[in-house]
């Protein structure tokens, strides 16, 4: 028996449990591990809030991400050896392959052995946020050296990942806030400029920053009265990449934006880049490349032990903390 962590309904974060349960073995293309640490996401909050894409079967398991050590393999995986230290890229079902506990099984395509220097903690905030940020700036919009891009909610970790995979690529971060009270933290975590829309205006900043030009791209999870103003700071043929709807309010359709500089708007998921293998490939490389070079380097803003798994939920769900949630095993 394993202690793993199920909700029996859905809830605020007091339905999180932590219960005895017999974990099976993995499937033939699945690798099971000994979890060490837990990477707490949004989605998961959303999932237990029944405000996420997928539906819960009671008792549900849940998680995307990991990090530990290889307990044993199914029978059609090879490359893997017990007690190797791996880290999970988050897959398709946070349920059925759901990483809150001691023990999870995976599938072996989405396990990685990430690089020694990294800590438990470390490796299990790495592939939500970098996957995600990888995907939406160098895979679809194609950023590069000399490009502008905006990115919103830039505390989180997915913002602060694209800090970091913008600098690689050579292109200017302008980051936006609501308030100054971030500003310096956000330029320490790699943002070239900070914008607080709430004592700015966004338009006339970004334009000022950009020489009259504008960014090329938009990395935006919030939608709602703010995505007309983020078109209006885009550059002529720019692409804005929406991944979330954190505002609640209605998303107002910018039609003379999208019109006058011929923009284009795509909704992205990170589930686009897992399910391609040839994608999936990519970035893996990339990711690892940046994580040993020091270019890519993860944040904690807080850890919780598993005992405290609720606690971790409710600080994430009350706090606009700079870097990732992490919960020890």
């Amino acid at each position: 028996m394993s202690r793993i962590v199920r909700i029996h309904e859905y809830g605020d974060a007091s339905v999180l449990r932590i219960e005895d349960v017999a974990v099976p073995a993995p499937a033939a293309d699945e690798v099971q591990i000994a979890v060490k640490a837990i990477g707490i996401n949004r989605a998961e909050v959303m999932f237990r809030n029944h405000a996420y894409l997928q539906e819960a079967e009671f008792p549900s398991r849940l998680g995307y991400e990991a990090a530990g050590t290889v307990v044993t393999v199914g029978a059609d995986v090879t490359g893997f050896a017990e007690g190797e230290a791996v880290s999970v890229i988050p897959p398709l079902d946070i349920a059925r392959w759901g990483t809150y506990g001691e023990v999870a099984n995976v599938p072996a395509r989405l396990v990685v052995k990430h690089p020694a220097a990294l800590s438990f903690e470390e490796a299990a905030a790495v592939w939500m946020q970098y996957v995600t940020a990888w995907g939406a700036l160098v895979e679809q919009a194609k950023l590069g050296e000399g490009d502008f891009v905006i990115v919103t909610a830039a505390s989180s970790s997915v913002g602060l990942a694209a800090f970091q995979i913008a600098r690689m690529v050579g292109a200017t971060v302008i980051a936006t806030t609501r308030t100054g009270a971030k500003r310096q933290a956000l330029i320490d975590a790699g943002a070239h400029h900070v914008v607080a829309t709430e004592e700015e205006d966004l338009v006339a900043r970004v334009m000022e920053i950009t020489d009259g030009q504008g960014a090329r791209v938009v990395l935006d999870p919030v939608g709602g009265p703010s995505f007309e103003p983020l078109t209006q700071s885009m550059a002529r043929g720019g692409i804005l990449l929406e991944y979330g709807a954190l505002s609640g309010e209605p998303t107002p359709f910018p039609l003379f934006s999208v019109l006058g500089k011929s923009l284009t708007l795509k909704g992205y998921l990170y589930s686009e880049i897992v399910s391609d293998d040839a994608a999936l490939d990519r970035a893996k490389a990339f990711i690892v490349a940046g994580l040993e070079s020091g270019a890519l380097k993860p944040r904690i803003a807080r850890t919780f032990p598993l005992d405290a798994i609720q606690d971790a939920h409710r600080f994430l769900e009350s706090n606009d903390q700079i870097g990732k949630v992490v919960v020890t095993v």
